[in-house]
């Protein structure tokens, strides 16, 4: 099961696990086989020499990550069981860099015996970690898609639509749905849960937005908007500055409301220890106990 779950990892390739395994690709090859021919089903398609996973395998994917996750989360229990060890947290980019320093230094101060390691990354990459056992937990800007993965809604939050501080832009003004074909939109890219919002909210009223700028960085689509490059469309917080400076000026889109809540990520079977419930908690009640962050970024 192990040699299966490592044939996915490196995207189907039996070449590539045998090396990460230090094993032949024969012994991989026959692995395989051999779990086909107890199981009575078929793994993996065997296509112009790659290899596609099949419904059943993709079954079995997900029964094997859920299996080896639990082991991976016994080791590490028992073996700290008096111990407040190692806290694998993940967040979506806008929360990475907005919230979790905060959350971290908070928690530290609290417990200052606890280890906490940080993965920031895209909602998809920390499905993808969390459902590999690589994150404890989450925290993202978007519902999970992963049926075996859990989601708290636990903070409110709400997009902003910026434009230049300058002609032919002003404060508040309201685009109308037939002008925004004619503006430049930068954009978040796909898979980031800022975009799949807007996207949402675009849909809904009949529109197709088509990006002249598309990118990872929250930062770089406010200083593009500050140099005149387009419109975009970010967390509301993290422009505070910018607007509060007159760089940019927030506008309105006729009927379209972007608010959105952050979620708290795990698998329905992880096991959450007490240290994941302190973090956990800190995350839950944030607002009403501390200052709430201000982002520095721009």
């Amino acid at each position: 099961m192990r040699i299966f779950l490592t044939v996915c990892e490196c995207n189907n390739s039996i070449t590539r696990a045998a090396k990460k395994l230090y094993m032949t690709q024969p012994s991989v090859s026959v692995a395989i086989q051999e779990l086909e021919k107890y199981y009575g089903i078929v793994l993996f398609d065997r296509i112009s020499r790659r290899l596609y996973l099949t419904e059943a395998g993709r079954q079995f994917l997900e029964y094997a990550q859920r299996i080896f996750a639990l082991l991976d989360d016994m080791e590490k229990g028992i073996r700290n069981w008096d111990t407040i060890g190692v806290l694998r947290v993940g967040a979506s980019i806008t929360i990475g860099s907005q919230f979790m320093p905060s959350y971290v230094e908070k928690f530290s101060a609290m417990y200052p015996e606890a280890e906490v390691q940080v993965f920031i990354g895209t909602s998809h990459q920390l499905e993808q970690k969390i459902l590999n056992n690589e994150l404890d937990f989450a925290l993202v800007e978007r519902p999970v898609h992963e049926s075996s993965l859990l989601a708290e809604p636990y903070m409110e939050d709400c997009l902003a639509v910026i434009a230049p501080g300058r002609h032919p832009y002003y404060q508040g003004q309201v685009l109308k749905k037939e002008e925004l074909s004619g503006q430049k939109f930068l954009l978040r890219e796909h898979g980031s849960g800022t975009r799949e919002l807007f996207e949402e909210v675009m849909e809904k009223s009949g529109i197709t937005v088509k990006p002249v700028w598309e990118g990872m960085s929250t930062t770089a689509l406010v200083n593009a908007v500050i140099h005149g490059l387009g419109i975009a469309v970010v967390p509301k917080r993290m422009v505070s500055g910018p607007l509060e400076k007159k760089l940019v000026y927030q506008l309105e889109i006729e009927d379209a409301v972007f608010k959105r809540y952050f979620y708290i990520v795990h698998h329905k079977d992880k096991l959450l220890t007490r240290t994941i419930h302190e973090f956990i908690d800190l995350c839950r009640c944030y607002e009403l106990d501390f200052p709430m962050p201000k982002y520095n970024g721009l």
